[in-house]
């Protein structure tokens, strides 16, 4: 390899010129060769047996280059980055200049790491909230460890009501034919959810075990399925079972049950507000080195090269279709319930995009500045904290997480350390007040309040934490391969569909 030029662009972008000598290009050539003998006829040799030399004669001398450039620039590429000390952000366009027997030319056009001019960085101000801990954040809480340690009972003397658990048999059918998705059996619903359509859960109520009955509905105009959107519909249902849930006291046995730290309500009470005022600290201490990071970013200079937030975007759509997932929703049915479209929410997302980037390259160019080192113990300490986390081998955990990346991500957290330390944290008492309860949604906007909810919650936080990149979030992230590009030539039955 020959690195011949390199050419500043603009926007961070930079062209290198790169020779692949005669004596690299006939080993891909070879390689290429050995590699689609097999599939080759000749005449005058059997499959697979004729020499190369033919093989070229036969279909032309270049019936191999592509291939074996294929195999031969990314190393090139590569070597060449190093020799220039070039930091890249994502993949290159490659161009093949010129190309024969001799070797070949090609240019690489890629994004380069940005240049960033800091502002004053140590010395700053910002205000850290103390939140107190409201008795109703408390009664809540043990609201919801009631609601899980609470049981199902069967329920045989009266008709269900909202609230009930039923188990029914259902077919749907409009205009007396039935559709996908509109039948199924042994269907447990929870009355008042809103996961069926609405005007299907009110029906159910006042009905009896084994009681037969007929539902009619019309599906909303807004509905998934166009075929069937705004259609009457009757539902044919039989009811075979119907449960209550059934609230523990709040008593000493239960607080007994919940933690075997406590031996009261008052304690676990007690235990409950001081988790709850952790919690509350933590979030303050990352508003607050929020708060400074932000002013850093605010006034730093740094151009940002567009295939850098593309990249970040990407990460940031695929993290939050991961998150729909486990909610039992997907991206396609997010956009289409917050009435946008796919294009709109990526750029929707293209600030946040530029403010982590940012966050990012200003704490690198701090731990740079200030010669922050990340020593080998320290390492070893946030593999084995990872594997701790998450029950996987230590090994694995090496395994997965490349040690540069990790180590990139702990010296950014030592450079907030760095930029906390200096700083003037002012405490200031946050107001608190009690929360209203809130009020039900009406039945006829539940099943698209409940999606949109779910949705809601899924929807990826804003990093909080300053310090966490990929390789240092909760979930190890897997080892990435160099991305390999061709060098570029100028040449249901599902319930939820009848019944969501």
């Amino acid at each position: 390899m020959k690195l011949l030029n390199v050419n500043k662009l603009g926007k961070n972008q930079v062209e290198l010129e790169i020779e692949v000598s005669k004596e690299t290009f006939e080993e891909g050539i070879n390689k290429a060769y050995k590699k689609n003998v097999g599939r080759m006829n000749i005449p005058g040799f059997r499959k697979g047996k004729a020499p190369r030399k033919f093989i070229e004669k036969y279909y032309g001398s270049g019936v191999f280059y592509e291939e074996a450039v294929n195999m031969t620039y990314p190393e090139a590429y590569e070597a060449a980055l190093d020799e220039a000390k070039l930091e890249v952000v994502g993949k290159a366009e490659v161009e093949i200049l010129d190309i024969d027997e001799n070797g070949y030319k090609f240019k690489a056009t890629v994004a380069v790491m940005p240049e960033v001019k800091l502002p004053k960085y140590k010395g700053l101000k910002a205000e850290k909230k103390v939140h107190a801990v409201l008795d109703s954040e408390v009664d809540a809480e043990l609201a919801r460890l009631q609601e899980r340690t609470a049981r199902m009972v069967n329920v045989t003397d009266r008709a269900a009501e909202l609230g009930d658990t039923v188990t029914i048999d259902y077919s749907g059918s409009v205009g007396g034919e039935k559709f996908d998705g509109g039948t199924a059996e042994k269907q447990p619903l929870e009355l008042g959810s809103g996961q069926f359509i609405p005007g299907f859960e009110e029906q159910i109520v006042g009905k009896k075990i084994d009681e037969a009955f007929d539902v009619n509905l019309t599906f909303p105009a807004e509905y998934h399925a166009p075929e069937l959107a705004g259609k009457e519909a009757v539902f044919a249902v039989k009811l075979h079972e119907i449960k209550k849930k059934e609230m523990p006291e709040l008593d000493d046995e239960f607080a007994k049950d919940i933690s075997t730290e406590v031996e009261t309500l008052e304690e676990l009470k007690a235990d409950i507000r001081k988790q709850l005022k952790a919690a509350k600290d933590q979030s303050a201490e990352a508003e607050a080195e929020d708060a400074l990071v932000g002013q850093i970013i605010d006034k730093m200079e740094v151009e940002l090269p567009d295939v850098m937030v593309e990249s970040e975007i990407d990460n940031m759509v695929a993290d939050f279709d991961a998150r729909l997932k486990q909610q039992g929703l997907n991206l396609e049915t997010y956009v289409q319930l917050i009435g946008s479209t796919m294009e709109d929410f990526r750029g929707q997302s293209k600030q946040e995009a530029e403010k982590r980037i940012k966050t990012r390259l200003a704490l690198s160019e701090i731990a740079k500045a200030e010669n922050i080192e990340v020593a080998d113990e320290d390492l070893e300490k946030e593999y084995e904290k990872i594997a701790g986390q998450y029950g996987i081998e230590l090994a694995t955990v090496k395994s997965i997480i490349p040690a540069g990346d990790l180590i990139k991500n702990l010296a950014i957290e030592k450079a907030v350390e760095l930029v906390k330390s200096s700083a003037e944290i002012k405490e200031v008492e946050a107001k608190e007040t009690e929360e209203k309860p809130k009020k039900k949604t009406t039945k006829k906007a539940a099943s698209k309040a409940d999606k949109t909810e779910k949705a809601e919650k899924a929807e990826a936080p804003k990093e909080k934490k300053t310090t966490k990149t990929a390789a240092a979030k909760k979930e190890p992230a897997a080892k990435k391969e160099p991305a390999k590009k061709a060098p570029a030539k100028k040449q249901s039955t599902k319930k939820a569909d009848s019944a969501e």
